[in-house]
């Protein structure tokens, strides 16, 4: 894809060249037309694709980077769950946070979410991780870096997925209504501004397990107390349970 100059505008046409290109429902690419013909995504696109190329592993697998985006259309969206970057081991990361195939043995940070689960709605605890069932009923599994690479968390921070992701959270916090933020650890707490008028945000420590075993995390009943926030605002609530 053509790179422009970092003062060069882009034309409509070079703007309209660009999105035809990119894979998202449509409701996705209106909202962030502006943000993905950015200056900031041409650098991220460059950086991207010299580091797919290089000897070094990247996950996840280039086609599943806007997983989440895809699972979830905008118009869907009832809750946001923010993580931090993807998972870094062979096979694990699948584009959705706290998500992994289910063939992936659960990282600790993953069963100690799934446990607060089935305590908080009176559920099994699920076999497998796969958390796509929450991505197709308008959970979006959002990390604030969507790419990482082999054995190094954080190794994409400060790439420009931050601006892009905040992008997308100023979209939801802007276009939905009575949407539920669930924001884990310090991290994801830092999370630009978001209308407590018309959303609500659940904070709580990390699930991992350094941070969970501390307090705070078990018992916080994120999970019902969503539901009763859609409830309340005549929403669906989200089926938790993951088909086994």
């Amino acid at each position: 894809m053509e790179l422009f100059d970092e003062q060069t505008p882009k034309t409509p046409a070079q703007k309209q060249a660009i999105l035809d290109n990119v894979r998202l429902p449509e409701d996705w690419k209106t909202a962030l037309a502006d943000e993905l013909t950015s200056n900031n995504m041409d650098d991220l696109r460059a950086f991207l694709k010299e580091a797919y190329q290089s000897e070094n592993s990247i996950y996840p697998p280039a086609p599943l980077i806007f997983n989440a985006l895809n699972l979830t259309p905008l118009s869907q969206i009832k809750v946001v769950i923010l993580g931090q970057d993807p998972y870094h081991g062979p096979g694990q990361a699948m584009g959705l946070s706290f998500s992994v195939p289910k063939v992936i043995p659960k990282p600790p940070s993953l069963n100690n979410l799934l446990k607060e689960m089935a305590s908080d709605v009176g559920i099994a605890p699920s076999k497998h991780g796969d958390l796509t069932y929450w991505a197709q009923q308008g959970v979006l599994l959002l990390n604030s870096s969507l790419t990482v690479r082999e054995s190094e968390p954080n190794s994409h921070q400060n790439k420009g997925w931050e601006q892009f992701t905040d992008a997308v959270i100023d979209v939801v916090n802007e276009q939905t209504e009575h949407t539920v933020f669930i924001l884990w650890g310090s991290h994801a707490q830092k999370s630009k501004y978001i209308n407590t008028d018309k959303h609500l945000i659940l904070t709580a420590v990390h699930p991992s397990p350094l941070a969970a075993n501390r307090g705070g995390f078990f018992g916080s009943k994120p999970f019902s107390k969503t539901n009763d926030y859609l409830v309340q605002y005549g929403q669906t609530p989200i089926d938790w349970q993951l088909p086994q």
